[in-house]
């Protein structure tokens, strides 16, 4: 139980990462408040949680709009009165020739990949303060290395890292720890909208994917394990780190 008694918020937590965090969490004692803009599917995921016994609830938060995101902690605050961890998981991205990338397409990747991450980190900060909290970001492998026709990601991912290193030396003194998640190809719904945003079916899509040393692409549950790890104490002397969960794509 290497969270009892922490109450954690989890942003993007209808599906995939967030959705296998938040569980993992919830299992390992935590309270935890998922955040997603998919009301119906977020509602499922707590009923879940709940059902095995934990603590969990929703509230519906679109991260692009600080106002929701001042809700989903004063929220957090009013049933639970703490917190504890603070997992910016919500992203989105979509593969596009550059020529055919917006300025509004480019905003809104902006806002939710790397401007939610810093407005969250405002908002909660005093509340980590009175629980020397944790604050961990998810990131990505496209964070560390240029991808063709995926340059709103790219450097709203690679933005995140920055962020995650300045914000953890200088809450460091503070106790606070501040790391981030930078998971390659992993199963979830986003993988089918990057097929078919590159013209592949799926199994196509996901052979090229699988081209990495482990020769696969990951889990959902595998990158909760490792959120895990950065949001408890078995990482202690971990701030500012960028962990990279990508079966071995960046060093292939």
């Amino acid at each position: 139980m290497r969270l009892a008694q922490k109450v954690a918020i989890v942003t993007g937590a209808a599906h995939g990462i967030g959705r296998a965090s938040a569980e993992r969490f919830a299992a390992e004692g935590a309270t935890v408040v998922l955040a997603d803009v998919a009301e119906d599917a977020g509602e499922e995921a707590a009923a879940a949680i709940r059902s095995s016994g934990a603590r969990a609830s929703f509230i519906r938060t679109d991260v692009s709009d600080p106002a929701a995101l001042a809700a989903m902690v004063d929220g957090t605050l009013r049933e639970y009165g703490r917190i504890d961890i603070l997992f910016n998981n919500a992203g989105i991205g979509r593969f596009v020739r550059f020529e055919d990338l917006t300025i509004e397409e480019w905003d809104r990747v902006f806002a939710i990949d790397l401007r939610a991450t810093f407005v969250a980190c405002r908002l909660a900060l005093p509340h980590l303060r009175q629980t020397t909290g944790v604050i961990l970001n998810t990131s990505s492998q496209s964070g560390h290395q240029g991808q063709a026709k995926n340059e709103a990601y790219c450097a709203a991912k690679a933005g995140v890292i920055l962020f995650t290193r300045s914000l953890a030396r200088e809450l460091a003194p503070e106790g606070i720890r501040v790391n981030c998640l930078c998971p390659g190809d992993v199963e979830t719904p986003m993988l089918p909208a990057d097929a078919k945003a590159r013209g592949l079916s799926h199994a196509d899509y996901m052979r090229g994917a699988a081209k990495r040393p482990l020769g696969r692409v990951g889990t959902p549950e595998e990158l909760a394990k490792a959120a895990l790890f950065l949001a408890s104490d078995d990482s202690s002397f971990m701030t500012g780190a960028a962990l990279v969960v990508d079966g071995g794509g960046i060093a292939d």
